[in-house]
């Protein structure tokens, strides 16, 4: 595979082999993460060495066979063990635990070596509405701070725009405006909001925002 690196070492009484790998996973805003370094089971792990690069710190937490232990990080990071394996536990998780996560396992007969990159997914907040601009309606439909980017469409076509701001916490904010047709029936008007968080589709039906009205309304109604 690729990144994937197997070196085996033969001697006259044993065989050992080092592997390496490197992989990327992600997990959702605000969930409890669990970091697997090997698949060896407790009983032939040496030690295992977690170290962490983060955005704004460097840390490092290990534990060996003798049950000795160290732990830098200082943010709930910690080891635990399930039933026969050790993994790293990140609680809550949040943009600050974004970073490559580096691990060293060695056990009887071997040792590997992973790095992990660790990014965060977090579903956006969707809103739409409608804006009178002159003597034209637009449509705007917005999902705030999703990561990934969400994705926007329209049920009616029309001249649109779209727009997305890569905010520095990593957030990402999509916009997507609509020339409304003078045609539309606005019962038919709606945005559909899709993101990889979600099974299925979103849809938002874009309103005047309280305290503003339609101007052809205004025109139709005077006399």
């Amino acid at each position: 595979k690729k990144g994937e690196h197997l070196v085996v070492a033969i001697t006259k009484t044993n065989l050992s082999y080092f592997f390496a790998d490197n992989r990327k996973e992600a997990f959702n805003l605000g969930s409890d993460a669990r970091l697997i370094c090997s698949n060896k089971t407790l009983t032939k792990a040496v030690f295992v060495i977690w170290n962490i690069e983060l955005k704004h710190k460097t840390c490092k937490i290990s534990f060996n066979h003798e049950g000795q232990s160290s732990n830098s990080c200082n943010d709930g990071k910690s080891l635990q063990n399930s039933t026969d394996q050790s993994f790293l536990h990140i609680p809550n998780f949040s943009v600050n635990d974004v970073g490559v996560y580096k691990c060293e396992s060695t056990y009887t007969g071997g040792n590997e070596n992973y790095n992990i990159r660790v990014g965060v997914t977090a579903p956006p907040v969707v809103s739409a509405w409608l804006e009178q601009r002159g003597n034209k309606m637009v449509a705007v439909c917005r999902a705030e701070r999703g990561i990934p980017a969400a994705n926007i469409s329209w049920s009616v076509t029309g001249n649109q725009s779209v727009t997305q701001q890569n905010n520095p916490d990593g957030f990402i904010t999509v916009e997507s405006q609509l020339e409304v047709p003078e045609d539309t029936d606005h019962a038919n008007l709606a945005c559909i909001v899709r993101h990889e968080l979600w099974e299925w589709e979103r849809t938002e039906t874009p309103k005047f925002r309280g305290g503003q009205v339609c101007f052809d309304a205004l025109n139709d109604n005077t006399v």
